[in-house]
C-alpha cells in the first residue's frame, strides 16, 4: 500500500509546478517525481504535468506567433485564454487531487507525448 500523504503531496508538487513554468526548471519537478516515486498514481500525475507543460509551452509559442502577425490583436484575445488555461487549469487539479489523491487528474483539451 502507498502512503495517501506521500501521494498527495507529490502529486500537487507535479501539478504545481507549472506555477514556476517561466523557469525552465519547473518542469525538473514532475520528471523527478517519475523516475523517483514508485507509486503509479504520481507517475501517472507526474506524466499528465509533463504534457501540461508542454502543451503550454506550445501553446505560447503558437500565440506570440499569431500576435506577432496580426500585430497583436490576436494575442490580445488568445492571452486571456492561454492565462486562464494555465493557470485554471492546474488549481482544479490541485483541489481535485487534495479532496481524492487516489484519483489521476487529467487535464482537458491537451495532446499527450507521454
Amino acid at each position: 500500500m502507498y502512503d495517501s500523504d506521500q501521494r498527495k503531496i507529490l502529486s500537487v508538487l507535479c501539478h504545481g509546478s507549472i506555477f514556476f513554468s517561466t523557469t525552465l526548471v519547473a518542469i525538473g519537478i514532475p520528471i523527478a517525481a517519475l523516475f523517483l516515486s514508485s507509486d503509479p498514481v504520481v507517475k501517472d500525475n507526474a506524466k499528465e504535468a509533463i504534457n501540461f507543460h508542454f502543451n503550454v509551452w506550445l501553446y505560447g509559442i503558437i500565440i506570440a506567433i499569431l500576435a506577432f502577425v496580426t500585430l497583436g490583436a490576436l494575442g490580445l484575445i488568445l492571452g486571456p485564454i492561454l492565462f486562464l488555461f494555465h493557470w485554471g487549469l492546474p488549481i482544479l487539479g490541485i483541489v481535485q487531487i487534495l479532496n481524492n489523491p487516489d484519483q489521476v487528474y487529467r487535464y482537458p483539451f491537451i495532446f499527450r507525448v507521454f
